[in-house]
């Protein structure tokens, strides 16, 4: 049971406590009972010099039953669509007492089915089917994530002429690798500027880098078969993307 949160002496309903209240008080309608209640009625005082033909209330009952029927496949179909939902990741949106409204996502963990309406529980918090606006497929949200993350991470670059190797070498070399390693799809998640700011910096890090080099005293012959790295030539291995990768060097 959540607690309700108390905010300038008024109860402030959570998301979760709106969304299961709204749909409790969305189900309206007349059900079988009442239905059956009002024809009674109806004959009991009806106009006894102009009473309603037998075959006029078989009409009208047997109208409700066709609409009886359409709610149950409805319902039914509700019930149907909510299970599918399980396991899966989702956002769903509601309005708090206070009027504001709440975004919440995260993986349904069951369904209850409950006066004909579904309700699904987040994080052990139940929520109206109805204020599902997203089911989210988890490769989409990784990638998404994943970009949101890196997006901000280069944009804490300082410009390439700012950039020195003591403060900046390992955090260039850390985002040129994450994207390297990242599959073609994930890829298509990253804006060009945010790419072409990347290569930027990689690229000046590398003049720095052959600078310093420049300026080091000979240290000896080196093997003709290693590179400026002390790394063979076969070593490199982020030469030729067949999955249409973009890789940054």
């Amino acid at each position: 049971m959540v607690d309700a949160v108390v905010k300038d002496g008024q109860v402030v309903e959570s998301a979760s406590q709106s969304s299961v209240k709204k749909a409790t008080k969305s189900k309206n309608g007349v059900d079988k009972d009442a239905f059956l209640q009002l024809l009674v009625a109806q004959m009991k005082y009806q106009d006894p010099l102009e009473p309603t033909s037998n075959t006029e209330f078989i009409s009208q009952y047997a109208q409700f039953s066709q609409v009886e029927q359409m709610q149950n496949m409805a319902a039914t179909m509700e019930l149907t669509r909510a299970s599918s939902m399980v396991g899966k990741l989702v956002t769903v949106e509601s309005t708090n007492s206070s009027g504001e409204t709440v975004q919440v996502q995260g993986y349904v963990e069951y369904v209850a089915y409950e006066n004909g309406k579904a309700f699904i529980s987040i994080d052990g918090s139940t929520y109206s089917l109805d204020d599902v606006i997203a089911v989210v497929d988890e490769t989409y949200q990784t990638a998404y994530d994943l970009a949101v993350s890196f997006v901000d991470a280069v944009g804490k670059l300082p410009i390439p002429e700012e950039l020195n190797l003591k403060d900046h070498q390992e955090r260039i070399e850390t985002l040129q690798k994450a994207f390297n390693n990242m599959t073609a799809y994930q890829q298509s998640f990253i804006p060009d500027e945010t790419i072409e700011k990347l290569k930027k910096c990689v690229e000046k890090i590398a003049e720095l880098k052959a600078a310093e080099d420049a300026d080091k005293p000979p240290e000896g012959d080196k093997d003709e078969t290693e590179g400026a790295d002390g790394s063979g030539d076969g070593d490199k291995t982020d030469e030729g993307v067949s999955d249409g990768k973009t890789t940054i060097e």
